[in-house]
Parts: C-alpha cells; structure tokens; sequence
C-alpha cells in the first residue's frame, strides 16, 4: 500500500467503474469517471488521506479515502479481480490507523455484499439517508474501537 500519487487518477477511475459496474446497479457509472476525478480532488484539499492498494504487479487495485480528523469514509474500492482476497479489509484496517476515534461512511442500502463485508468488520447502522448523486436509499454505518 502507499499513499495516492500524481498519475493514479486514471487506473483508481478503471477499477472504480469496473467494481460498480459488477455491482449490479442500473447506472452509468462510465459517465460517473468525472465526478470521481473531482471527488478525489476535492476530498485530498480537504485534507483526505488517500491510500492506494497493489497488486502483485505493484498496479493500483483498490483504494480507500478516510478522513483522519472527522473519520468520514467517503470511498472504499477494489478491483473485481481482488475481492474476496483480503485487500478491503485491509485498506480499510488502514483506515482505521489513520482515524483511530471511529469511522463512519455511506452505504447504498441495496449493495448486499459491502453491507456485509461492514457487518464482519464491526460497523453497525446509525442512520439512513439518501444518495446525492442516484437518489437511492443509504445507510450511515459507524465503526468505534472498544
């Protein structure tokens, strides 16, 4: 792992799509490439931590965006190719280094497997709300040490 560098934008925006892609939703996440440029953006001149993950090649495979001071979650993503093998949790072990008071993030309530991928890993639901960018159901989860 290491922090993002100049020149990730591209390769974080191909396995972004490509992992929502495979998520099941009905949206053109292809045209979301922009607003998750800006995004990136936008969360690193607020301050964001920005940790890229690599695979065996030392290719960018997933990455996570943590707040170190609020501990907001605004991102976690992982290749297609890399679920299931560990690097979820650790980009978001990672995560949790860098906000070490808690974590919380947005869920779509309708993506069953990060739900439970969250569950296994200790966050419980503390609200709802709703998408900004597709309007569909959310779920704020909460992580806290202890």
């Amino acid at each position: 792992m290491r922090r993002y560098e100049d020149g990730d934008g591209p390769a974080l925006a191909d396995l972004w799509v490509a992992s929502w892609r495979e998520s099941g939703f009905a949206i053109d996440f292809e045209a979301r490439r922009l607003w998750l440029a800006g995004r990136l953006a936008e969360r690193r001149a607020a301050g964001d931590a920005i940790v890229v993950g690599l695979d065996a090649a030392g290719r960018p495979a997933g990455f996570v965006t943590i707040d170190p001071a609020g501990g907001y979650l605004d991102q976690l993503c992982v290749a297609p190719a890399e679920k299931g093998a560990g690097l979820a949790r650790l980009l978001l072990a990672e995560a949790r280094r860098l906000a070490p008071g808690r974590v919380e993030l947005d869920v779509n309530e309708g993506n069953g497997r990060a739900r439970r991928f969250y569950e296994r890993e200790g966050f419980v639901v503390v609200g709802r709300g709703e998408s900004a960018q597709s309007g569909l159901p959310t779920l704020r989860l909460r992580w806290a040490p202890g």
